[in-house]
């Protein structure tokens, strides 16, 4: 694949990430730790996108099935940057009318981030199926790598940005700076999208179109699909699980501000750009399995090192705790992207990327909610914030384990020789 190919792909998923970014690094610790909105209601917010996420099975089928002028992928990837670009928008309004008591607040709410949930469900498995389909076998390693390389340098700039358009903080300067990120995401995202995708088969006949039925058989057909979608919730649920609490956990812990907790997602964002960049190295020299088991094992470690640092109340060791964090995660994104990758087959790319941003999905819902209700209910039980976050940390940590242990029995040529495309739709049909 040619580089300005891998980039414009970046591009895309940068635009979805950006729209995101404001509202993880930012949003989230201001409704929680400034307003004084339960942690509860803010994780199920931040959630309905993934509440949604089972329509990727559908949209990654729909796009190989009906595609629109002859495109499989680009028109759903421009459906999902323009829900993105409204929701990440709309948001800090909503926030402001939660805070204000308006019977309009709570329901606004989950209009904005139902919006970006549709938009991301809608732009995410149409890329990553686009990427796969562009892309070799032996290209997806590099591919992977150029494309969070991309994401995380843009988040790092993002980040610095964002922090600085804030200053001085005000409800308004917010409002205004979520505006002027989200016409820029949106802009990047059709930059890239547009002009990328050469047109494809004409739709198939709807007589010969896969239910739905056939659809989630095609996937739960296959034993080692199954492990590969518990394994990816498990890990995600540790990687993606404190996203939500990480800045608050910072305010209130150790007293910082909010411009100070945004560059705090720089300095994660450096050391997982680190991580990103070594890793398709490192699979060549010692395999996939092993380098995702590895980057698993420093991000567990990490993880530990910022509820150490909670704990003695040193400021000193959550900034390192962060780092190790940041660098375990990248490698193991990378490693986990590629091998997600891999994971599909022929004439079913959409269908089997659909089924993996379902599990991540469900691993960022059920990771938010459990950070958000966990850190509330212990933190109120015991009469300590620190005791919730601290429970939720380490219920994460404990994840990771059980996911190195299904990663010993995952193997793609297994996979392949169960997802033949013949076989298995033809076993699914008749089931």
């Amino acid at each position: 694949m040619r580089i300005p190919t891998l980039i414009r792909l970046s591009a895309i998923h940068v635009s979805v990430a950006l729209t995101l970014l404001p509202i993880n690094s930012t949003l989230n610790r201001i409704m929680i730790t400034e307003l004084g909105i339960s942690a509860t209601l803010v994780a199920l917010l931040v959630s309905v996108p993934y509440l949604l996420s089972p329509m990727q099975l559908w949209i990654g089928s729909l796009g190989e099935q009906r595609p629109i002028w002859g495109y499989h992928r680009s028109p759903y990837i421009i459906i999902g940057l323009l829900l993105c670009a409204f929701g990440a928008a709309s948001s800090p309004t909503a926030a402001f009318a939660i805070y204000d008591g308006l019977w309009w607040g709570i329901p606004f709410g989950f209009l904005a981030f139902g919006a970006w949930g549709f938009g991301f469900n809608f732009a995410t498995v149409s890329y990553l199926a686009l990427a796969t389909e562009l892309s070799s076998p032996q290209e997806r390693s590099k591919t992977v790598g150029v494309m969070w390389f991309v994401l995380i340098l843009s988040m790092i700039i993002g980040g610095i940005s964002f922090s600085r358009a804030i200053e001085p903080y005000s409800h308004e300067r917010l409002i205004t700076a979520f505006i002027e990120m989200a016409g820029l995401a949106l802009g990047i995202g059709l930059l890239g999208v547009i002009g990328l995708e050469q047109r494809g088969p004409a739709a198939v006949p709807a007589e010969q179109r896969p239910s739905m039925q056939v659809v989630l058989r095609t996937v739960w057909g296959n034993p080692q699909a199954k492990r590969f979608f518990v394994y990816l919730i498990l890990l995600l649920v540790g990687l993606l699980g404190q996203d939500v609490l990480l800045e608050p956990y910072a305010g209130d812990i150790f007293g910082v501000p909010p411009a100070v907790t945004t560059r705090y997602t720089s300095i994660w964002g450096a050391t997982l750009l680190l991580g990103l960049l070594i890793t398709s190295p490192l699979t060549k020299r010692y395999g996939m399995k092993r380098v995702a088991g590895s980057g698993a094992v420093i991000a567990a470690l990490g993880l530990g090192l910022i509820v150490s640092a909670g704990a003695v109340h040193e400021v000193g060791l959550l900034v390192p705790g962060l780092a190790v964090f940041g660098f375990g995660s990248g490698i193991s994104t990378a490693a986990n992207l590629a091998l997600m990758l891999d994971m599909t087959v022929a004439g079913q790319v959409g269908i089997f990327i659909g089924a993996w941003g379902v599990a991540d999905a469900l691993a960022r819902f059920g990771g938010t909610m459990l950070s958000g209700i966990i850190r509330d209910v212990v933190g109120y039980a015991l009469g300590s914030v620190y005791a919730g976050y601290a429970v939720v940390f380490g219920i994460e940590i404990a994840l990771f384990g059980f996911s190195l242990i299904l990663l010993r029995n995952i193997e793609v040529k297994d996979f392949t020789r169960h997802a033949s495309t013949r076989d298995v739709i033809a076993a699914a049909g008749n089931v």
